[in-house]
């Protein structure tokens, strides 16, 4: 087949054609105001974008003001020789996928068959909530503490002492024993909504001053490790080494404490929960007063109130806490609280379940007074009651 100067030309234009359509899919975008140049030899200049804005949050600010507050808390352990670990704490008390950040780095005895004193280490993150110096952190990671020692943000070590500690929130109150002026942070009066961003800052796997982002996934979660569970739930990637330290709001306030993930591998798979600055405030302060935590105590056994049982018993919704048992000559027995009552408020605040009434008579001191409305054959009725000391067992 021969092509003749005509067809040759025609097919010249068509494939000039082509590629200035092919050209033009790029270009009609782009060029629509002027603000892209493409570096083709059809054009004299190299790309460049002009005028490009973003809505992404920065915590640049933020994260000067706040990070000399946060520590690395490095503590050495007097382990008892009979107590053989596999260097990554016990994980029996959670359920199952829950994962503690236990930092422990327990050095195998030499001498396996004979039980010997020896140290172990852990490791996790602090926060400065004073001027003077005290530091608040997880009870887990200082656990049975035979030294403390603080490292800074610009990498000066401090040596600290435990104040006291809560097993039951799971926080602890640590002091530096160097007198100073340190850097620190309010805890947040507010509580944080459902998707607001925030910031956690700690020490994951010993890298200390790390920092990451994420939101407020839920509130009020129960993950099952204690009577007064109320933790936010966030995705901020947070490893083992972040115990005990804070997660902030945008204002640079602590919103809560990291204390656990949930992960079936020990690794960040973006769930993980803090203890809320309001209870933190609490335990700090009954901490730094007494070294300990003395809380209010019913003396019940309970169990919730569902719809069923709502039903039965004549309550228009689910709520409040069913009576099992009323342990004898306890505070709820002295005050007339029998087995089948429902507890339905405390001080004309609602009980909502078997736990938001653990948590309301919590707060109590031991010897204050309260008033308590129960349900009992289809009509209310109010009780005078004293709050107990809870045991410490």
């Amino acid at each position: 087949m021969t092509t003749t100067s005509s067809s040759r030309s025609i097919l010249k234009r068509g494939a000039l054609l082509a590629g200035a359509a092919t050209l033009g899919i790029g270009l009609a975008a782009g060029l629509a105001d002027g603000a892209l140049k493409f570096d083709h030899p059809a054009f004299a200049q190299p790309i460049q974008l002009s005028g490009v804005q973003t809505n992404l949050p920065s915590f640049a600010d933020m994260v000067e003001k706040v990070k000399p507050a946060v520590v690395s808390v490095r503590v050495k352990q007097k382990i008892d020789g009979a107590e053989e670990t596999d260097g990554q704490g016990s994980l029996d008390d959670l359920p199952p996928g829950l994962r503690r950040f236990f930092e422990q780095q327990m050095p195998r005895s030499a001498n396996p068959g004979r039980p010997q004193p020896r140290q172990g280490m852990a490791q996790g993150s602090g926060f400065f909530v004073s001027q003077d110096g005290y530091v608040v952190t997880n009870n887990h990671v200082v656990d049975k503490a035979a030294e403390v020692q603080l490292v800074t943000d610009d990498g000066k070590t401090l040596s600290a002492k435990v104040i006291g500690t809560d097993p039951r929130t799971d926080l602890a109150l640590l002091k530096v024993n160097e007198s100073g002026n340190y850097p620190f942070v309010q805890l947040a009066t507010a509580k944080p909504r459902i998707g607001d961003w925030v910031l956690a800052v700690g020490n994951p796997f010993g890298l200390g001053g790390t920092v990451t982002a994420g939101i407020v996934s839920a509130q009020g979660r129960d993950i099952g490790s204690g009577p007064y569970d109320d933790f936010l739930q966030i995705d901020a990637a947070v490893n083992r080494g972040n115990s005990g330290g804070p997660t902030f709001n945008q204002k640079g306030e602590v919103v809560g404490v990291n204390t656990a993930i949930y992960s079936p591998s020990g690794g960040n798979v973006g769930i993980a929960f803090a203890v809320p600055a309001a209870t933190v405030e609490q335990v700090v302060a009954a901490l730094k007063k007494d070294g300990t935590v003395a809380r209010g105590f019913i003396g019940v056994a309970i169990q919730p109130v569902t719809s069923e049982v709502a039903d039965a018993i004549g309550l228009k919704d689910a709520h409040g806490a069913l009576v099992a048992s009323a342990e004898r000559d306890g505070p709820a027995a002295r005050a007339g609280i029998r087995r089948g009552d429902t507890i339905i408020s405390v001080d004309g605040e609602q009980i909502k379940d078997a736990r938001d009434l653990s948590r309301k008579i919590a707060k109590y001191a031991p010897g204050a007074k309260a008033k308590i409305t129960i349900w009992r054959d289809g009509k209310e009725r109010d009780l005078s009651f004293e709050v107990g000391k809870q045991p410490a067992a």
